[in-house]
């Protein structure tokens, strides 16, 4: 099931990323394993139009204590992208779950960035058992925070996008203009079908818009961290104030960095993310 993807290692240490791809019933579902086989683990969800390499920076940081496990979502990466099957954000986290059950996870924290905190939601939704803790990292909570984008519409006439396009879609993406993006992101989308890359963002405003992420929270009883770049283009960063009325979760503003943390600064972003999942700081209530 399990085999080592041939390349460099993914992180400073001896061995390298382990990657497969798991037989699901809507389609094959790619996943990346790093850090200690015993290691407590730490799901990382990517978000819409990304993949799993969306965290390439991050891991290494994270396997000293961790058993990082990523997955590209139905419809992104490497995964499958049928055009037959739903994308909706339940649909997509019942799918996670099925991969944690066939790699044998029984318990892990799940972090998403984007909206794949709104997967991880539905994650903790459908299987509380399994989800021990949630950490978002600039999830918007509903959609009243989203700032209006002034990206072109395309369609399908246009896909793939070209090279100005994918820039310009990316570029809300980082805190500042004119900051180099990552070649692997723009290929994670334009590597999508146009039936998924709109399916998936629809099924993220559907989601949001029956229910606002913290109203779903607050009830499920999970600790909470939420990371919130300070100059985020893509929702209000204040708006990181609304999970506040979860019980006890923690928020954390991160000056100077946008939307994607993780790629911006991934230091600050993992000592953040670790002090949450250190021993003894996540209490599952």
């Amino acid at each position: 099931m399990t085999a080592s993807d041939g390349g460099s290692p993914a992180h400073g240490g001896s061995e390298a990323t382990e990657s497969s791809h798991l037989p699901l019933a809507d389609g094959d579902i790619h996943v990346c394993l790093d850090g200690p086989r015993d290691a407590p683990a730490l799901l990382l969800i990517h978000g819409t139009a990304s993949s799993a390499r969306s965290w390439d920076p991050m891991v290494p940081l994270l396997t000293g204590c961790h058993r990082v496990i990523r997955i590209d979502l139905l419809g992104h990466g490497r995964s499958a992208k049928p055009a037959d099957r739903g994308y909706a954000i339940p649909e997509q986290a019942r799918r996670v779950g099925a991969a944690l059950d066939r790699l044998g996870v029984e318990h892990t924290v799940v972090a998403g960035h984007s909206s794949g905190g709104v997967v991880a939601t539905a994650l903790a939704e459908e299987r509380p058992d399994l989800v021990t803790a949630l950490a978002f990292v600039n999830t918007g909570p509903g959609l009243h925070a989203l700032i209006p984008s002034e990206s072109p519409t395309v369609d399908p006439s246009q896909w793939p996008p070209t090279d100005e396009q994918l820039r310009r879609f990316a570029s809300t993406g980082f805190s500042r203009a004119g900051y180099r993006i990552p070649v692997e992101l723009l290929d994670d989308v334009r590597e999508m079908t146009y039936h998924t890359f709109i399916e998936t963002m629809l099924a993220t405003r559907s989601y949001l818009e029956q229910r606002a992420l913290p109203d779903r929270l607050a009830v499920l009883g999970k600790p909470l961290l939420v990371i919130f770049g300070a100059d985020d283009r893509r929702w209000r960063s204040s708006s990181a104030a609304d999970y506040r009325v979860v019980p006890g979760a923690r928020v954390e503003l991160l000056p100077g960095l946008g939307h994607s943390p993780l790629l911006e600064d991934p230091p600050r972003t993992a000592t953040a993310l670790l002090a949450f999942t250190a021993p003894g700081a996540v209490r599952v209530r």
